[in-house]
């Protein structure tokens, strides 16, 4: 099977060995070749190939441009390569989604559009999301009539909400992206702790950094005073750093923009008594599954597959939208040790569900079911 997948992954295209290029390592074997197009990256346009049969073609144009170079560039390569189908990344603007209905009903070839998380939901985290969350809904009322199905990566919230949308449960498939390198995310009991607390990703308003930072200060007013390490980049890494400082926590708050490697990441998350999540929004989140991986038990709020996850409280604890309940649930996991460690314990049977091969497989014999079964 030939496969074309609509992207807005540009990591690959300019050297970056990102999530994206780990998991077309085990992706691109069930395939006999991958096609992925791409925004155009800053620099030279050229096609890159990854192991073997993964070839990236970064657009030739701007972002208001995609869905004319989808559709164009796309239906050159299934004439030249005939493949039998299209996965859509489908977010934002949604261009990746129009492109693909557009080259979709060019080609006859069926197209699913990929659905990680809806920005707004659970929770906006400002107007701008408010805008997203209207947008994916008018999206996905328009795309019910056109794709053969929607990929959703968690089992609860985003099936709820695309029913409450009116599609059909039959036409949503749940395919966990979350697929985790078990021999790099691991425990080792020797790793000597650092800080209390981890939080890893993109410094951006829907991860909720600002309420951690205060979460910090109000443990500090209850006498549980905890260190933490921020790892990341984005545009409020300046108003983070600023608020930490302000509210006195410079001596127990670190900042590191950007870790090199897998490994590497996964000694943060070990040399760390706990994981913090605070977001509104997410698909995974990819970052605690890691965590829980190496033994590290996770707070975070109920997004993406953690309110799965958590729910039983034995990795770790789910909190609210609100710095007092997360204080209280850093509180709790940091306040005895020894449940800490049998949390830890638990989160990596938890987190071994996610296995990077069996994960991708399940994910790639999703798709080839869909394609050989047409619409849903």
């Amino acid at each position: 099977m030939r496969l074309l997948m609509v992207s807005g992954d540009r990591q690959v295209t300019i050297g970056e060995r990102g999530p994206f290029h780990s998991m077309q390592r085990e992706f691109s074997r069930h395939f006999e070749r991958v096609d992925v197009l791409c925004p155009r990256p800053e620099g030279t346009v050229v096609v890159r190939t990854i192991h073997d049969n993964v070839h990236f073609h970064p657009a030739d144009c701007s972002r208001w441009r995609m869905v004319g170079y989808i559709a164009r560039r796309g239906r050159e390569l299934i004439e030249a390569h005939g493949h039998t189908l299209i996965v859509s990344h489908d977010y934002g603007w949604f261009y990746n989604g129009l492109g693909s209905a557009r080259l979709a009903k060019a080609t006859g070839v069926p197209y699913l559009s990929e659905l990680h998380h809806v920005p707004g939901h659970p929770v906006a985290a400002g107007l701008g999301e408010r805008l997203e969350f209207v947008l994916a809904r008018a999206y996905i009322g328009w795309a019910d009539k056109r794709a053969a199905a929607f990929r959703v990566v968690n089992g609860g919230e985003m099936p709820e909400l695309l029913g409450r949308w009116g599609v059909a449960p039959q036409r949503v498939l749940v395919l966990p992206s979350l697929y985790i390198d078990l021999d790099v995310f691991r425990p080792e009991p020797d790793e000597e702790i650092e800080q209390d607390l981890c939080v890893v990703g993109r410094m951006v308003g829907n991860k909720g950094l600002e309420r951690i930072v205060d979460a910090l200060a109000l443990c500090r007013e209850h006498g549980r005073a905890a260190t933490a390490l921020f790892v990341g980049k984005g545009p409020l890494e300046a108003p983070l750093r600023a608020r930490a400082a302000h509210l006195g926590l410079s001596d127990a708050v670190r900042f590191v923009r950007w870790v090199d490697s897998p490994a590497n990441l996964a000694r943060v998350y070990r040399a760390s008594r706990a994981m913090v999540c605070a977001s509104t929004c997410e698909g995974g989140p990819r970052v605690t599954v890691e965590a829980m991986a190496c033994g590290t038990p996770v707070v975070s709020t109920p997004v993406g597959v953690m309110g799965e996850l958590l729910a039983d409280g034995r990795a770790g604890r789910l909190c609210g939208f609100d710095v007092a309940s997360l204080a209280g649930a850093v509180e709790e996991v940091l306040g005895d040790e020894e449940a800490r460690s049998a949390m830890g314990a638990h989160a990596v049977e938890v987190a071994g569900r996610f296995e990077y091969a069996r994960a991708i497989g399940v994910y790639a014999e999703g798709l080839q079911t869909l394609a050989g079964g047409g619409r849903r």
